[in-house]
């Protein structure tokens, strides 16, 4: 499942997002413990959740189904199937926005790291090849709500490992290189990827690292 954060000072789908998140979860309670056949939740029991009026809660039920938090069943008319996304919702983190201006500083440091595991890891089977920016940080607001990092791995060349030390999993490796990043700030959201295009679209790589 996704990672998702809401900012705490914008309203998602008309709501304060910590209402948005506490209803989501009021949602799939009521399902919880069903297999995904035996899923279904009433319009009824939606308004209910999300204390709305009629017709308030048939306008966000209709939102819910066209951004894909909400699917409606076909042997069922009036009721429907959460989603991953809404799963998301009610498991995202609320927040304050982040600065570009800091985001810059993390990217940076993100720069940094990248250079200081190929450089000084020699212990990790694996290295970094290029480091992406995605996600919020590739918008033009001033504020966003999360800092996306894609990191492209491959094996450690010899020249580059320590010789007379044991040499961890690539498992290890990826794992020890991952805390590492996410470690930075918790806006950030680390993703491991073994191809450049494997990269959550759009992005923009901030630093590669070509052997030379």
């Amino acid at each position: 499942m996704k990672d998702r954060t809401l900012l705490d000072d914008r309203l998602y789908f008309g709501m304060e997002p910590d209402r948005l998140r506490a209803s989501a979860k009021r949602v799939l309670t009521r399902v919880s413990g069903l297999r995904k056949e035996h899923t279904r939740i009433s319009a009824r029991n939606l308004r209910q959740d999300f204390e709305l009026t009629t017709i308030e809660g048939q306008a966000l039920v209709e939102e819910f189904v066209a951004h894909g938090l909400l699917r409606e069943r076909t042997t069922a008319a009036g009721h429907y199937r959460p989603t991953r996304r809404l799963a998301e919702i009610a498991n995202a983190r609320v927040v304050p926005p982040l600065a570009r201006a800091r985001a810059r500083l993390i990217v940076a440091k993100a720069v940094e790291l990248a250079t200081l595991i190929n450089v000084r890891w020699s212990r990790n089977a694996l290295e970094i090849d290029t480091v992406a920016t995605f996600g919020g940080y590739m918008s033009r607001e001033d504020e966003i709500a999360d800092l996306g990092l894609g990191i492209v791995l491959r094996l450690r060349p010899v020249v580059r490992r320590a010789r007379f030390l044991p040499i961890g999993t690539k498992t290890e490796g990826a794992k020890e290189i991952k805390t590492a990043f996410a470690a930075l700030s918790s806006y950030v959201h680390v993703h491991l990827v073994n191809d450049a295009r494997e990269l959550p679209r759009p992005f923009a790589v901030v630093f590669r690292d070509d052997l030379t």
